[in-house]
């Protein structure tokens, strides 16, 4: 008997996951709870503007999505620190300046990956189809619609309904199940920037960031000229401002650059909410009950804060990597789902740390002198050191290097060049040392001559040159 195969959730994962399956010769039904977003348009002030790059470009190239995506976003080579006395400086993302993430709005995205699993045969979307409850013993899902309540049944269940699951309740209190929810005490709201006089109000090939220590606001470019904010505050923060004019006083004197280019900016604070984010982690992500098989994917498994821009990259990894263990497995879901979740549980979680220390440095140590000197000690050792040594950043972002293996590979090379550098260190005061015993009084001239000696008729310009190798 074939098995029905029902996904829960038709963002960018479950619409991904419906396509790759599909093409499998698998027949998926794709229920989310929100209407057809091509028809009802996007939640204001809840996109959090996507940064997609290698991980996510990669699986979205294994259903022919990687040009159209890249066609509807615009890279960003670098980041843009604006400091609250109103400067700006440029940081880019790799040592060649050549590497780019890619700023697309999460509706666009959405809708691309949408409208292609629509197309692929053995995909069917159900739209305001809200999950009230799932029966892990029968396999029906209860479902509330706009004509009442409706039951499905499936035999394998796919949770791809983000970070507040209404799948994963079916599983949150089974013995065994271990569930954490780790709320920042900052929220985030959104904003916007629209063009002025029709062009970017501020430069498009940056992700701009305004560091203020405890608290960051960012912006990102849109296709259509206008920018998307986004503040990172604290909830005290957010609930200090309640008029405008303690709104507008506030943007001027932190973020004086930008308090005019927003034209409703007092409305459009009030208007827009304040999202929460937290990291969740969970296990296992695989339960199989007498009625069905739950897998638990994307932020329903393991949700993470945005701040290294993996979030989506990290979910289209989860569904590249179901479709590689059906491939294994020659279609067997218990023996394919139970390799994805081993494969991708420590990777996750190694991301889920690296985003929240990227949190500390975007809104913190970028700031930092010491932190700019490493930034420009790294790329000078990524330039002299090609594919030897690599930023954090650049195999988070641009290499789909596992993410459990990054933590080690940075460890690897501090230890290789510091250790470099001590022996740099040491040789020089060997021959520091060496040069200091030869130049003595009493050691006459064949002393002195011992210092050009490298080779005969070397000169001044010969030894300068020989000093450089």
């Amino acid at each position: 008997m074939t098995d029905r195969v029902a996904i829960v959730g038709a963002g960018l994962a479950g619409c991904l996951l419906a396509t790759l399956l599909a093409r499998r010769g698998i027949e998926v039904t794709v229920y989310e709870r929100r209407d057809d977003p091509r028809d009802a348009g996007p939640e204001r002030g809840r996109s959090i503007n996507l940064a997609i790059s290698a991980r996510g470009l990669q699986a979205l190239d294994q259903v022919g999505l990687r040009e159209l995506s890249l066609s509807r976003a615009l890279p960003m080579h670098g980041r843009m620190v604006h400091a609250q006395a109103g400067g700006q400086s440029f940081r880019p993302y790799s040592a060649d300046g050549a590497h780019a993430i890619n700023s697309i709005s999460r509706t666009e995205l959405n809708m691309a990956l949408l409208e292609d699993s629509e197309r692929t045969r053995g995909v069917c979307l159900r739209f305001a189809h809200r999950l009230r409850e799932l029966d892990m013993t029968t396999g029906e899902l209860w479902f509330e619609t706009p004509a009442g309540p409706r039951r499905a049944a499936a035999d394998i269940v796919l949770a791809c309904d983000g970070a507040h699951s209404a799948a994963r309740r079916a599983v949150t209190f089974r013995m065994g199940f271990t569930f954490s929810q780790d709320y920042l005490e900052h929220g985030y709201k959104e904003l916007a920037i629209p063009p002025r006089n029709g062009q970017f109000a501020l430069d498009p090939d940056a992700l701009h960031i305004w560091p203020r220590g405890g608290s960051m606001m960012i912006a990102l470019p849109n296709l259509d000229r206008s920018l998307t904010c986004t503040l990172f505050w604290t909830g005290e923060e957010f609930a200090a401002l309640r008029t405008p004019a303690e709104i507008v006083a506030r943007f001027r004197e932190a973020y004086p650059d930008v308090a005019d280019l927003i034209p409703d900016l007092a409305g459009d604070y009030l208007h827009n909410p304040v999202g929460s984010l937290a990291t969740i982690r969970c296990w296992p992500w695989v339960h199989h009950g007498e009625g069905c098989t739950l897998a638990l994917v994307g932020d329903a498994a393991h949700a993470i804060v945005p701040f290294f821009g993996q979030g989506a990259n990290c979910a289209f990894e989860d569904c590249v990597e179901i479709d590689r263990c059906l491939d294994e497995t020659a279609g067997d879901w218990t023996a394919a789902l139970a390799a994805y979740q081993q494969h991708r549980k420590a990777n996750c979680d190694a991301i889920a740390d690296m985003a929240l220390d990227n949190f500390t440095e975007m809104r913190d140590r970028v700031n930092s002198p010491v932190f700019r000197a490493s930034t420009a000690a790294r790329h000078f050792l990524e330039r002299r050191l090609p594919g030897r040594y690599v930023s954090r950043y650049e195999l988070v972002s641009f290499t789909t290097m596992p993410y459990a293996q990054i933590p080690a590979r940075m460890r690897r090379q501090d230890r290789a060049t510091a250790l470099a550098a001590a022996g740099l260190t040491g040789a020089a005061g060997l021959l520091a040392a060496a040069v200091r015993a030869g130049a003595r009084p009493g050691t006459g001239r064949r002393g002195v001559l011992r210092r050009d000696a490298g080779r005969p008729g070397m000169g001044r310009r010969g030894a300068a040159r020989g000093a450089g190798q």
